[in-house]
């Protein structure tokens, strides 16, 4: 490892306010119990080696993705950007789009609408879908669309209308689509690096100091011969 991260690091955007990077399905946004080096200290060395800096390095974390799932990350490089996007992210002015990697199943439409209602478990750290509001609950809403498949599986594009806890997990396994991987969720065995094919693909916003619009996609894991596959499938089919 060079410095200290550059090699840790996919930099798939960055300007003197943001840095964008796609997070491997190993890798943790911030630090917590386990004692790993989260990925915000593997940015603060790719930037501090990159530009010579002597002494600490500002970096915001945006928003989080869970541990085992890939794509997307945002981080800001001044308070400032820090502050305006936090702002966009709570306004819900920040498009995102997923893709997750499912069992095939022949039952779902091409393309849907899911409404569920959450809650959150705190002791297990899970959330479950009721098909009507309960105490506790939250209206969860996403549109979903297949792009691609294969002989096992299915790659769905998922447009979140709300950011729920777990939301996309959730939801597809309440439609019997539990995302390959996701023991906790319902998928039937877990994958050896501990992943879930769940993918953050895109990310658009307006730049909080350009004020011009920005738009960030991520290449799945292809080291991963699923991924591998329906990802060329849909370059293929354009």
């Amino acid at each position: 490892m060079r410095g200290q991260g550059s090699e840790q690091v996919d930099v798939i955007y960055e300007d003197n306010h943001i840095i964008a990077v796609n997070k491997q399905p190993s890798q943790i946004v911030q630090g917590d119990k386990t004692g790993d080096t989260p990925l915000s200290e593997f940015v603060k060395g790719y930037i501090k080696e990159k530009f010579l800096k002597p002494g600490d390095v500002y970096l915001g974390t945006i928003h989080r993705l869970d541990r085992p799932v890939s794509g997307v990350v945002l981080f800001a490089r001044t308070s400032k950007a820090l502050s305006r996007m936090n702002e966009l992210f709570r306004d819900r002015n920040v498009q995102k789009t997923y893709w997750a990697v499912v069992k095939k199943n022949d039952q779902i439409p091409q393309e849907g609408h899911l409404v569920h209602y959450l809650k959150k478990n705190e002791q297990t750290n899970t959330s479950r879908a009721y098909d009507k509001e309960v105490p506790g609950s939250s209206r969860s809403e996403l549109y979903y669309k297949i792009i691609a498949a294969s002989t096992n599986y299915i790659l769905l594009e998922i447009n979140p209308v709300t950011g729920r806890h777990h939301q996309i997990r959730v939801q597809l396994s309440a439609i019997g689509c539990p995302i390959k991987g996701d023991v906790k969720y319902g998928f039937r065995r877990g994958n050896e690096d501990a992943s879930i094919h769940l993918h953050a693909r895109k990310i658009s916003f307006e730049h909080p100091v350009k004020k011009e619009t920005i738009v960030i996609e991520a290449i799945p894991p292809l080291n991963d011969v699923v991924w591998n596959d329906l990802y060329k499938s849909v370059v293929q089919n354009g």
